[in-house]
């Protein structure tokens, strides 16, 4: 059901009279404290090892030390002082800034997903932060940080009934639960990186120590901090990635993770433009897979993750039949899975390492791509998200009689590769495929005409390497 049609279901009032309006509001005061709790740590972490000595000249205590924390914690206290939001009829109204006033107005009726976040520090006080995301964007619209966790669940839950056009007073959605990650596979995961990064190290040492045993001690501290760097890696995929479980509910794809900070995010579906599986060398003999969707969005200068990427894991590590079981759900559309083909064999002289591991098909719906040798990933892209087709060829596949045909889907580096087709086929697969998009679009647009509104038209074309 579209969200216009709920709009005019009997007894649910449009989303633009959903939510009453309600005077501004502070965040909780002792949000200027959870906001600079890390940075007044550090830098009273740094200013003690400098007083004892074991950095600088261990001249004791500074004033500036003193001054640095004060100005840390000032600039939070003044950021909450010049912070307010409130709900106003169709918009939430967040305003922030001292010098450069920034003032967001997020519509009700644009919101995809606000998640719950709850950092360490402000889980101990009871706190959590919502990131509003809105249609069209990958990252952060709108942060409110921090709210009590109470105060913060109801708000999330009246925001997203009034975007279905409900009473603001109905709860949200059940939900069920798909898959959860045992800790010990997440634990053995994130062991086996850290041990492929430690051999590095290991081998490294033992060539430096063959060749010159006294060089071993000049390289010594850098590979110790390099094995700190791997258990760092290790602890941070455990921590971020604790208590993983996947569910199912209306209005999307929800995820809940986290060891000492916890994130509870949902990912609509119609927002997912691909679905990627990754298996590890390593992870094969006991059969794990890494399970990645790509959501449609831009980059900006908010980014909730840290990186700004707009792909998540969908199963951090996790079986193959629990990764279909979540790609029935992530590709809703799909009416099974197409014939895989291989190049042909003349192919061996343009990829001889990752020949027999290249093969791609589609159907009326879907286009699926498996590249990769050592790291192994296959890419499911729905022909209905698909923005361009390209053909491109190189000097070596011109003389082969090679072609590489490339599905893209909106994001950066979101494609489906058909690799080393016969360029005949390839020429044919291009027009084929844009048609079929074309096709696709139309039927999962919830209006007739409106597909060229919501995405744009697929392109076919041609490029020479």
């Amino acid at each position: 059901m579209t969200d216009s049609e709920r709009d005019r279901a009997p007894g649910r009032a449009p989303a633009r009279e959903a939510v009453t309006a309600d005077g501004w509001r502070r965040l909780h005061p002792l949000s200027p404290l959870v906001r600079s709790g890390r940075a007044v740590l550090a830098v009273l972490a740094l200013a003690g090892l400098s007083g004892s000595g074991l950095i600088g000249s261990g001249a004791g205590t500074r004033w500036w030390d003193f001054a640095l924390v004060a100005l840390v914690a000032g600039g939070a206290v003044v950021n909450w002082l010049v912070t307010r939001w409130k709900v106003d009829g169709v918009t939430l109204r967040i305003e922030t800034g001292l010098l450069r006033r920034d003032s967001r107005q997020l519509p009700v009726a644009r919101i995809q997903a606000v998640d719950l976040v709850r950092p360490f520090l402000a889980r101990m006080l009871g706190l959590a932060e919502l990131r509003i995301r809105l249609a069209g964007s990958g990252d952060a619209d709108g942060r409110l940080a921090y709210l009590p966790e109470q105060a913060a669940e109801a708000l999330r839950a009246r925001l997203l009934a009034a975007h279905h056009g409900l009473d603001p007073a109905t709860p949200e959605p059940a939900e069920s639960v798909i898959t959860s990650v045992p800790s010990g596979r997440l634990a053995g995961a994130a062991l086996i990186l850290a041990v492929q990064l430690a051999v590095v190290a290991v081998i490294v040492g033992g060539v430096t120590a063959a060749v010159d045993p006294g060089g071993l001690l000049a390289i010594g501290v850098p590979l110790i901090w390099w094995l700190i760097i791997c258990g760092g890696i290790a602890w941070r995929r455990v921590s971020t990635q604790y208590a993983f479980t996947v569910a199912a509910s209306p209005d999307g794809v929800r995820i809940r993770r986290g060891l000492l900070g916890t994130v509870a995010e949902t990912i609509p579906v119609a927002r997912i433009q691909a679905v990627r599986m990754i298996e590890p060398l390593w992870w094969r003999p006991l059969h794990w897979c890494r399970l990645e969707v790509d959501v449609a969005g831009r980059l900006g200068h908010d980014h909730p993750e840290g990186g700004g990427e707009v792909r998540k894991a969908l199963l951090p590590v996790g079986r193959r039949d629990e990764a279909a079981q979540l790609l029935g759900i992530a590709l809703p559309a799909a009416r099974g899975w197409p014939v895989l083909r291989r190049p042909p064999r003349r192919a061996w002289w343009k990829a001889p390492l990752s020949y027999h591991f290249l093969a791609a098909g589609h159907d009326d719906t879907l286009a699926v791509a498996v590249t990769g040798r050592v790291h192994r990933e296959t890419t499911w892209v729905p022909l209905a998200k698909a923005q361009s087709v390209r053909l491109v060829q190189g000097p070596l596949q011109r003389r082969l009689g090679l072609a590489t045909v490339h599905l893209d889907a909106a994001g950066k580096r979101v494609r489906a590769e058909f690799r080393e087709r016969p360029q005949e086929q390839a020429r044919a697969l291009v027009g084929k495929l844009a048609a079929l998009s074309r096709s696709a679009r139309r039927r999962a647009s919830p209006v007739p005409g409106q597909a060229a509104s919501v995405a744009s038209p697929v392109n076919a074309s041609h490029s020479e390497a």
